[in-house]
């Protein structure tokens, strides 16, 4: 039985990081930076106030030995997009708007409520330093400034860097493809009634939506059937449009078999027993020309989920880039008592809240637990926000003990 920390190894070694390509910055949030981006002109491109108000000279609005600001003249107003260029004379004023150039020789600007306003005139009511409330020429990037790094992940900010210094268009590395097939001869489509026997391919749904939710770019492609050969040209398709195939209700059974023995015909693939539950048996390989990785889940909902968040996600965040493939792990104490199956590492569906008072993290385990509950249920894993982790030597986990916990996506 090989670890789940071994597994992941042979996973990781795998990965393979998509070509760049050049996409518009409005399509380019949450990926990688594939070029270093330097800045080729100031931004602000002039000097430009930062709030409404009064651009002055700090000098005039010095307080004299007498205690009493000097009153001065409002010769003028510019508002925001104004190109018209403005000159200001010592002991004068000109009413700015937030964005505005300002006015030649000012050097900061005087906030409305700063002033008592006399018609033309105005009357600081409280000095004021040079560059306060202006922002600079250059003064957030100067031209040569690296603006974003490459290997970067772009955020909102880094968009807005981009779309300040006019590039339109950014070097990426693009979401990975993943592609998802379903296998088994009970199902059908959710489209048509099951029969006797039969169930809906609940499976390459609930899968493709775990990958669009990991960062993939996910495609769910129904499922797999038909004479040997018609599957063998279905999967090597999907291992021309993917970084990852995923195919479920792949492991078991008669026509697992034959399945993985026309996949064995596409590349190197095995079937392992991982020491964790549920989700214990998986397949992996690297397939076709490209060696795509290749994950064969079990057909278990539950067990599908599970498998594909400790062993498919993480990869899915290697491809991206991303510094940490794993989920966020914090420390919990448990309300409820927890069962775990013997030497294997489990995964159980939880509920994590909070202490209002002491803000420690609790959590109430859905399955496994004392009264022993199945695994497989999808329904409580639709409740559950996290799972949490029972280390393989230990089968029983009382109430109160903390064990460690990783956040699932919340749905709160």
């Amino acid at each position: 039985m090989r670890s789940v920390e071994e597994q992941l190894a042979i996973i990781s070694a795998a990965a393979v990081t998509p070509e760049p390509v050049r996409i518009s910055i409005s399509e380019a949030l949450g990926l990688r930076c594939a070029e270093q981006i330097e800045g080729d002109r100031a931004v602000p491109g002039f000097n430009q106030a930062a709030i409404d108000g009064y651009a002055v000279r700090a000098v005039d609005v010095r307080e004299p030995a007498d205690g009493e600001l000097p009153t001065l003249p409002v010769v003028g107003e510019v508002t925001a997009g104004s190109s018209r260029p403005v000159r200001l004379q010592p002991r004068q004023t000109v009413r700015v708007h937030a964005g505005a150039p300002i006015p030649t020789l000012a050097d900061a600007v005087l906030p409305l409520d700063w002033v008592e306003v006399d018609g033309r005139h105005v009357e600081p009511l409280r000095t004021v330093n040079s560059g306060e409330f202006v922002h600079r020429l250059g003064s957030d990037v100067q031209p040569g400034d690296v603006v974003v790094e490459q290997g970067a992940v772009l955020g909102a900010a880094q968009v807005g860097l981009l779309a300040a210094i006019g590039r339109s268009k950014v070097l990426v590395y693009p979401r990975p493809r993943l592609s998802v097939l379903a296998f088994g001869p009970e199902l059908v489509d959710i489209d048509r009634d099951p029969g006797l026997g039969q169930v809906h391919d609940a499976n390459s749904y609930a899968l493709a939506a775990a990958a669009k939710e990991a960062g993939a770019e996910a495609h769910r492609m129904g499922i797999l059937a038909g004479e040997p050969r018609r599957i063998k040209e279905v999967v090597e398709a999907q291992l021309m449009r993917s970084e990852v195939l995923v195919i479920t209700g792949a492991i078991g059974g008669e026509g697992s078999d034959q399945l993985r023995q026309i996949l064995g015909e596409l590349g190197p693939m095995e079937t392992t027993r991982i020491a964790m539950h549920p989700g214990s048996i998986v397949g992996f390989g690297t397939l076709g020309a490209d060696q795509v990785p290749t994950f064969l889940l079990p057909a278990n909902p539950s067990a599908a989920l599970v498998a594909f968040e400790v062993l498919v996600r993480p990869l899915i965040q290697i491809i991206r880039g991303q510094r940490q493939a794993t989920r966020r792990v914090v420390r919990a104490r448990t309300i409820a008592a927890i069962d775990s199956a013997p030497r294997r590492r489990g995964f159980i569906r939880g509920q994590l809240m909070r202490d209002r008072e002491t803000r420690e993290f609790l959590v109430d385990p859905l399955g496994a637990v004392g009264g022993g509950e199945p695994t497989h249920l999808l329904g409580s894993y639709g409740q559950a926000n996290c799972l949490i982790t029972v280390p393989a030597e230990e089968t029983h986990v009382a109430p109160g003990q903390f064990v460690d916990v990783l956040f699932l996506t919340n749905r709160s």
